[in-house]
Formats: C-alpha cells, sequence, structure tokens
C-alpha cells in the first residue's frame, strides 16, 4: 500500500510543475571513505552544482517522524537498501525545490534497479558519472582514522559496506561505461590532487588550452 502510495506520489511530481527542464545530473559513485562527499564540497565551490546526498536525503527524512521515515528507518536497521522509488522521490523533491539546473547525486545510484527507476521516472540521463575509485585497504585506514562517532565505523562494518559497494555498484559503472559516461578518478591519492583530476573532468576542453 505505501509503496503504491510513494510511486503515485513521485509520478504526479515528474507530471506536475518540475521547477527545472532538463537538468544536468551527474552520479557521484564511491566506496564508503573514498572522499567523495569532501570532492563534492569542492564542485560545488569551484563549478555551481547543488550536491544532494541520497544518504542525506534518506536521514532528514526519517529525522522529519513522517510515515515515510519511519518505514525508511525500519528497512535501514532490517539491512535492506530502501527502495528506489523513495529515493527517487526525495530526489525529486529536493531538485525541485531547489532551483539550481546542475546537480551531484551522490550514493545514488547504488544499484542497478535504482539506476533503472531513476531514468524510467525522472526522464534524466545523467551526463557523466563520476566513479572514485579507491583501494579497500585504503577505505579502511581512511574510516577507522576519522572515526567521527558513526556507529557503522568499525572494521567489520566497513568490509561488509565495501563488498556491498563493490557487488551493487559495479554493474551501474559497467553500464554506463558501455555508454562512456564513466569518468574515473584515483581516488587513493591527496585530497589536492584527486581535485586536479576532478577539476579536468568538469573543465570543458576550450578552456584547458592555456
Amino acid at each position: 500500500m505505501l509503496m503504491g502510495t510513494v510511486v503515485e506520489s513521485a509520478n504526479k511530481e515528474v507530471n506536475g510543475s518540475v521547477a527545472v527542464k532538463n537538468p544536468t545530473v551527474v552520479f557521484v559513485l564511491g566506496g564508503p571513505g573514498s572522499g567523495k562527499g569532501t570532492q563534492c564540497a569542492n564542485i560545488v565551490e569551484h563549478f555551481g552544482y547543488s550536491h544532494l546526498s541520497a544518504g542525506d536525503l534518506l536521514r532528514a527524512e526519517i529525522k522529519s517522524g513522517s510515515e515515510n521515515g519511519t518505514m525508511i528507518q525500519n528497512m535501514i536497521k532490517e539491512g535492506k537498501i530502501v527502495p528506489s522509488e523513495v529515493t527517487i522521490k526525495l530526489l525529486q523533491r529536493a531538485m525541485q525545490e531547489n532551483g539550481n539546473d546542475k546537480f551531484l547525486i551522490d550514493g545514488f545510484p547504488r544499484n542497478e534497479e535504482n539506476r533503472a527507476a531513476f531514468e524510467e521516472v525522472t526522464k534524466i540521463e545523467p551526463a557523466f558519472v563520476l566513479f572514485f575509485d579507491c583501494s579497500e585497504e585504503e577505505m579502511e585506514r581512511r574510516l577507522l582514522s576519522r572515526n567521527q562517532g558513526r556507529e557503522d565505523d568499525n572494521i567489520e562494518t566497513i568490509r561488509k559496506r565495501f563488498k556491498v559497494f563493490l557487488e551493487s555498484s559495479l554493474p551501474v559503472i559497467e553500464h554506463y561505461t558501455t555508454r562512456e559516461k564513466v569518468r574515473k578518478i584515483d581516488a587513493g591519492k591527496s585530497v589536492e590532487e584527486v581535485f586536479e583530476s576532478v577539476k579536468a573532468v568538469f573543465t570543458p576542453k576550450e578552456e584547458k588550452a592555456d
């Protein structure tokens, strides 16, 4: 019942007033600890994108105490992936309320089903996918050293999250690789070096010839 309601309201929003027609969307993918959050902040500052984190939107919805939020919380507790339509609806709402026409969508699509549903529901295909490639050892080192009070940052959980990321996200990356839309960044380097690689991706070719 609830799923139906969520899908219906998502569809209504698509067919209703969308603040921005044909926005530029960049999917940002990378495992836990790949540093994508930091790089997204840099991209926002330098290139005028708006950063939408699927995880943050889900957490905000949970915090709001809505019926939708309670359902999301229960699914996360049980270790299930939240239904695509729920996350897509939150992303759409955020894009409509924001008013910008350039968006970084961070941490979504988490799997192939997410990807297909996003394109089907929104009719938006990403301009490209920014993939922060980082070794499991480096991610573990970063997550354990930062230990910012996130309860899911212990070694066993980190390994599980990394495994889930690889298994679910690789088909998405492969799909966009066949369409030549993946921009792979070596995320094992320093923040500054990684941002140099990111800047090269976001800078139009004509501006590079200095």
